[in-house]
């Protein structure tokens, strides 16, 4: 039986993960820092476009189970 991964909807903000209306834990002074998985960003892709500004970046999976950042 094939396992179908939810790819985000490019036009919802993403959420941290463990973020989710039922569960939201408190904030604690060391995880203020929103935090996402890599699976929450790349979805079945292994490769994305990240806009920041007026550039467009590319993170990539490497076969090596790396992540690569370039401009």
């Amino acid at each position: 039986m094939a396992t179908t991964m939810l790819q985000p909807d490019p036009r919802e903000p993403l959420r941290p993960s463990g973020d989710t209306p039922a569960r939201r834990p408190a904030p604690s002074p060391a995880s203020r820092r929103p935090r996402w998985t890599s699976a929450d960003l790349f979805g079945a892709a292994d490769e994305i476009e990240i806009e920041h500004g007026d550039a467009v970046y590319r993170m990539r999976i490497t076969s090596m189970g790396k992540l690569i950042l370039t401009k």
